[in-house]
């Protein structure tokens, strides 16, 4: 780690923290969405739509403050990087909401859960370590369980694949096929955020 010869301005690293934590609220209202009727489909698909956007404003803030702060704990362009694929990773979370209230999917499949318990984990993960940035070496084991929980959702989601192709008709595989990438694309973002902690700890090591 790098030796900082002057006080640090923190408030970015709490703008991130509370980025990270508004996708864990926006893990679980899409999981609630996987399990509800059709007639809720729409508002929950709004709740993520009003995190996403607390989401974007929280990453307007980072910018703001890293502007106007002196010293910052860590470089302003991974500062950035990081607020921008956490920003991602909500947008993704509100995509996929919105897939299954545009198609009113119904008959969400067992593997769509357990892509979306992968989400969960990697999700809680990357509150934990946001809350830790400013101690990157604790930080290599959050980057090491993330990337091991996305190879996993991406081997789930070729089951997933094979299994709609055996079991649905072709217009209800179209669809389905449709959440189920837009599901790995989550577990990606999270992927691309822990990749982005990874290139600072080798940066400031």
């Amino acid at each position: 780690m790098k030796l900082r010869l002057f006080p640090q301005e923190k408030a970015g690293l709490a703008i991130l923290a509370k980025m990270a934590t508004e996708g864990v609220s926006a893990v679980h209202t899409l999981s609630e969405l996987l399990g509800t009727a059709p007639t809720d489909f729409e508002d929950l698909a709004e709740q993520l739509r009003t995190s996403e956007a607390r989401s974007t404003e929280l990453f307007v803030a980072l910018l703001t403050n890293m502007r106007t702060s002196f010293v910052n704990p860590l470089p302003r362009e991974d500062l950035f990087a990081l607020g921008r694929r956490l920003n991602e990773a909500s947008e993704s979370l509100t995509g996929a909401a919105e897939l299954i209230a545009l198609h009113q999917l119904d008959r969400i499949p067992p593997r769509a859960s357990d892509q979306l318990e992968i989400i969960t984990r990697q999700a809680e993960l990357t509150v934990d370590a946001m809350r830790r940035l400013d101690n990157l070496d604790d930080l290599e084991e959050y980057w090491i369980q993330v990337i091991r929980l996305s190879k996993r959702a991406q081997r789930s989601h070729r089951v997933f694949v094979s299994e709609l192709m055996r079991d649905l008709t072709p217009a209800a595989l179209v669809k389905y096929r449709v959440l189920a990438d837009a599901l790995v694309d989550v577990s990606g973002a999270y992927r691309n955020v822990a990749i982005q902690v990874g290139s600072i700890i080798v940066k400031e090591s």
